[in-house]
C-alpha cells in the first residue's frame, strides 16, 4: 500500500526582483569596482575552498576569510555567494555607489533593523545585519568569440537557506547551463528563441552569436531575474516575454532555437513538490515530446535547434526509439545523442535531493515512494539523458537528389568527449558533414578528396613478439573523443586520406597491394568512409 505524501514545508518568501537601470548601473560599478570575478574569488579563499564549495560545504571558504582583512570583495563572497549575512558597515563598504538601501530596494538584500543588546539599549544601526536575498556570483565562460565573463543573479540555493528550495526557484548556473551553452553552435545568426530562459544565462550566450533573442519562460519571476541579469551585464538585443512553450511565439519562426527546458519526470500527485525551473507539469516525457514535435513550425528553413532533455524507457520499448518515433512524421535532420541512463530509484533520488530534500528524512522517502508508484503505474524501466539537435532543410522543396534526412540516435558513455565548451563547434561540423554526404552518392563520394582531421590519431595494439598489431584503433582528440576499431583495409585508407587522392583512387592502391577484390573493398569501405567523416574523423579536401 502506498503511502502519503507529507506536504512540503512552505517556501521561504521570495524577493521581488526590479530593474531600475540607474541601481543596476550603481551595482555593476561596485561589483567591478571590488574586482568580484572568479579568479579573484579562488584567490581570496584557495583551490581547496572554492572545490569543497562546489560540493556543498562553506567551511573551507569560511575558514580562509577568517585569516583575512574584511574588504569589499570578501564582503560580496560572504553575501552571494556564501549565503551568509555580514554587518550593516561591511555592507555599507561593499556597495558605495549603489548604498545599501538602493540594493535592498532591488531585491537582491534584506536588511534587519538594528534592535537593541542583551542589556536592553539600543544598538548602533551600523551593527544591524544585512542578509543576501538572492545568489549573486561570477560567471566565466570560453568560446569561438575569446573569453567572457559576467555577474548572474539567481535564487538562494539550498546551502544558503538550510531548507528544501520553493517552487518558485529560478536556478543558477549548473552543469546543465554549461553543457547547452557548449552545444550552441558558434555560427552567426539572425534570430534567436531561448525557450524556458530560467535566469536568461542561455539567451545571454545566444546573443554573441546572434543580432537578436528572443527568451520566454512561464514563471514572471524567472523573467523578473532574466531582465537584472541582462541589465546588470550591459546587453541589449534580447527580449523576454511570458508564457508557456511557443504560445510567445506563435506563428514565428527563428534561425536558431535552444532549450533546456523543464523535461523531469515529476509524478502528479498532492505533496510532490513542482518545481517551475524544472517540471513542465506534464506527465512523464510528454514535455520533451511536446517541445521537439513542435520545433519544425518555428525553425527557418536551414534553421538549427539545440536542447536538452530526457526520455523514458519502457517495458518492452528502447528509450531512443521513444525519441525516434517523434520524429517519423517530420522532415527534420534529428541527432539525439544519450549520455547516460538512469534506473528508476536512482533517477527520484537524484531530483529529490536536487529540490534540497535530504536523503533519510521522512520527507524523503515519502517522495521516492510517490515516484517509484508512478514509475510501476507507467511501466517506465528506466530514463535516458541527453542532447538533442534538430535542423530544418534549407528549402521546403524536396531535398536535393532525393537525399534521406539525418537520423542518428546513439549512445555515447559519459566518460566520452571533450569540455562541453567545444561541442558546439562540433556539432556544426557534423551538420555541415551530413549536409555534404547528401549531396554525395556512392559515385560522387568516390571522386572526392579526403583528408584526416587534425585531433585524430592511432592507437596500435601487439601481442608480446609479434609484429603486426591485433588492435587498430582511430582515436578523435576532439568532439566527442570517438573511438573507432579498425581492421587492416580501413587503418590503410585513411592513413592515405590527405587529400591529394580521390576516394577511388586509394580503395584501387590498396586493393593492388593486398590483392583484394576492388569491387568487394570499395562497397566495404565506402559507408565506413561516410560514417567517419559524420564523425570528424575524415573531412572533405579543399581543392
Amino acid at each position: 500500500m502506498t503511502r502519503p505524501v507529507r506536504a512540503s514545508r512552505a517556501p521561504h518568501a521570495l524577493p521581488t526582483i526590479t530593474t531600475d537601470p540607474a541601481t543596476v548601473a550603481a551595482v555593476a560599478a561596485d561589483l567591478g569596482a571590488a574586482g568580484f570575478t572568479v579568479e579573484r574569488l579562488d584567490s581570496l579563499w584557495g583551490a581547496e575552498a572554492a572545490a569543497s564549495l562546489h560540493r556543498g560545504s562553506r567551511v573551507a571558504a569560511l575558514r580562509a576569510l577568517a585569516q583575512r582583512e574584511t574588504t569589499p570583495l570578501a564582503t560580496l563572497a560572504t553575501l552571494f555567494v556564501l549565503g551568509l549575512p555580514v554587518s550593516r558597515a561591511h555592507a555599507d563598504a561593499a556597495f558605495p555607489t549603489a548604498g545599501v538601501d538602493g540594493v535592498v530596494a532591488a531585491g537582491l538584500l534584506r536588511h534587519d533593523e538594528a534592535g537593541t543588546d542583551d542589556s536592553g539599549l539600543p544598538l548602533d544601526p551600523a551593527d544591524a545585519l544585512v542578509h543576501p536575498a538572492v545568489d549573486l556570483r561570477p560567471y566565466a565562460f570560453v568560446d569561438d568569440l575569446g573569453a567572457g565573463s559576467w555577474w548572474i543573479v539567481s535564487d538562494l540555493g539550498e546551502l544558503a537557506l538550510g531548507t528544501a528550495l520553493g517552487e518558485e526557484h529560478v536556478l543558477g548556473i549548473g552543469g546543465a547551463t554549461t553543457t547547452l551553452s557548449g552545444l550552441q553552435l558558434p555560427v552567426r545568426v539572425h534570430r534567436v528563441l531561448d525557450l524556458g530562459t530560467g535566469c536568461g544565462i542561455q539567451a545571454m550566450h545566444a546573443r554573441r552569436f546572434a543580432d537578436e533573442v528572443v527568451a520566454t519562460d512561464i514563471s514572471h519571476r524567472a523573467l523578473d531575474i532574466a531582465r537584472f541579469n541582462v541589465a546588470l551585464n550591459g546587453l541589449d538585443g534580447i527580449e523576454l516575454r511570458h508564457g508557456s512553450l511557443f504560445e510567445p511565439v506563435a506563428g514565428e519562426r527563428f534561425d536558431r532555437i535552444v532549450s533546456n527546458p523543464p523535461f523531469v519526470i515529476t509524478p502528479r500527485r498532492e505533496g510532490v513538490p513542482s518545481y517551475e525551473y524544472r517540471d513542465g507539469g506534464m506527465v512523464g516525457d510528454a514535455l520533451v515530446e511536446t517541445v521537439l514535435r513542435g520545433l519544425g513550425e518555428h525553425l527557418e528553413p536551414g534553421g538549427t535547434a539545440q536542447l536538452l532533455g530526457n526520455w523514458e524507457y519502457r517495458w518492452g520499448s528502447d528509450g531512443l526509439d521513444r525519441v525516434r518515433s517523434w520524429f517519423a512524421d517530420t522532415d527534420l535532420d534529428a541527432w539525439v545523442v544519450e549520455r547516460e541512463r538512469e534506473d528508476p530509484p536512482a533517477y527520484a533520488e537524484t531530483w529529490i535531493r536536487d529540490g534540497g530534500t535530504k536523503p533519510g528524512s521522512v520527507e524523503f522517502d515519502d517522495l521516492v515512494d510517490a515516484w517509484l508508484d508512478d514509475f510501476r503505474d507507467r511501466r517506465v524501466t528506466g530514463v535516458g539523458f541527453g542532447y538533442v539537435v534538430v535542423r530544418r532543410a534549407p528549402h521546403d522543396s524536396d531535398r536535393p537528389g532525393g537525399a534521406t534526412r539525418l537520423r542518428r540516435f546513439e549512445r555515447l558513455p559519459e566518460t566520452l568527449g571533450s569540455n562541453p565548451a567545444g561541442l558546439g563547434a562540433t556539432v556544426a561540423r557534423a551538420l555541415d558533414a551530413a549536409a555534404w554526404l547528401a549531396t554525395h552518392d556512392d559515385a560522387a563520394l568516390a571522386v572526392a578528396h579526403l583528408r584526416v582531421a587534425g585531433d585524430v590519431t592511432e592507437e596500435r595494439s601487439y601481442w608480446p613478439g609479434n609484429d603486426d598489431p591485433t588492435v587498430m584503433t582511430l582515436v578523435q582528440g576532439g568532439g566527442f573523443g570517438r573511438r573507432v576499431d579498425a581492421d587492416t583495409a580501413l587503418a590503410a585508407f585513411v592513413g592515405a586520406c590527405d587529400g591529394d587522392l580521390s576516394v577511388r583512387a586509394i580503395i584501387a592502391a590498396i586493393a593492388q597491394i593486398t590483392g583484394a577484390d576492388e569491387a568487394a573493398l570499395t562497397a566495404d569501405l565506402l559507408p565506413r568512409a561516410r560514417d567517419l567523416v559524420l564523425d570528424g574523423l575524415l573531412l572533405p579536401a579543399v581543392r
